[in-house]
């Protein structure tokens, strides 16, 4: 008995493994595929639509310190997203885009909560 469990164990280490590091290689993505939030902030007007519209609220507005002044901008919680697009498709300045960036993996609940400065 012990040495078939050997000879088992041997064979094992000797196949390839089963399992591949992640990423080896990032698959295409299609065309209409929904990510991680993108915010051009000099192209904001504070508008809050995206806020508003938001289904999950999943958007709030924050203050944030501009060189014109203080203006309110989305703060995106990525955890809560449904990745609808509405934020996207009401924006009028179009300054809120979502990117094909999917690395949304964390250590830490609070780092899904992406400051206007973090959409950059």
């Amino acid at each position: 008995m012990p040495l078939k469990s050997l000879k088992e164990v041997a064979k094992a280490l000797a196949e390839k493994p089963s399992t591949l590091q992640y990423p080896e290689e990032r698959d295409p993505l299609t065309d209409n595929y929904r990510g991680i939030h993108k915010l051009d902030m000099n192209t904001c007007i504070s508008c809050a639509a995206c806020f508003r519209i938001c289904p999950n609220q999943t958007i709030t507005m924050v203050d944030v310190d501009t060189d014109k002044g203080i203006k309110k901008m989305p703060e995106v919680n990525v955890e809560r997203c449904l990745f609808c697009m509405l934020c996207e498709e009401v924006c009028p300045p179009k300054c809120l885009v979502l990117t094909k960036n999917y690395d949304t993996e964390r250590y830490d609940r609070r780092e899904y909560i992406l400051r206007p400065e973090d959409l950059e």
